[in-house]
């Protein structure tokens, strides 16, 4: 087993913030208990609109399981950008896991359900009572 690398941000997302450490905390918790071998995490820069280290993680596919991030609402904001990361995987036969919402991406029926997931957190604000 070569292992997933962990993939963490040092910036919000989406309006959201969680310390490096927490992330960190949470994305070990979600390998041990799903029997992955967890590899140290990648953080990705602090500019806005930034995705170089995923770009490296996803170069270095081939010597990985899969990859780990904190959160799916961690993927690029443009829907474009999501589509090529879950082709490159799904090409790639590896996984990408997301800790918090207890989601992985191995099939394109999993891509379809977190492309959901994504246009339903975008449309929320614009909904009344939200």
């Amino acid at each position: 087993m070569k292992g997933v690398r962990g993939y963490v941000f040092s910036r919000s997302f989406l309006g959201e913030r969680a310390p490096q450490h927490v992330q960190n905390i949470v994305i070990r918790d979600y390998c041990q208990k799903n029997g992955l071998h967890y590899l140290l995490s990648a953080t990705e820069y602090a500019m806005e609109d930034c995705f170089l280290i995923l770009k490296q993680v996803l170069d270095d596919l081939d010597n990985l399981d899969g990859i780990i991030a904190y959160s799916l609402y961690q993927l690029p904001t443009g829907e474009s950008e999501r589509l090529a990361i879950y082709d490159t995987i799904l090409k790639k036969g590896k996984k990408f896991y997301f800790a918090v919402e207890g989601i992985k991406l191995e099939k394109q029926s999993d891509a379809d359900r977190i492309e959901n997931l994504w246009k339903i957190k975008l449309i929320l604000p614009n909904c009344l009572n939200y």
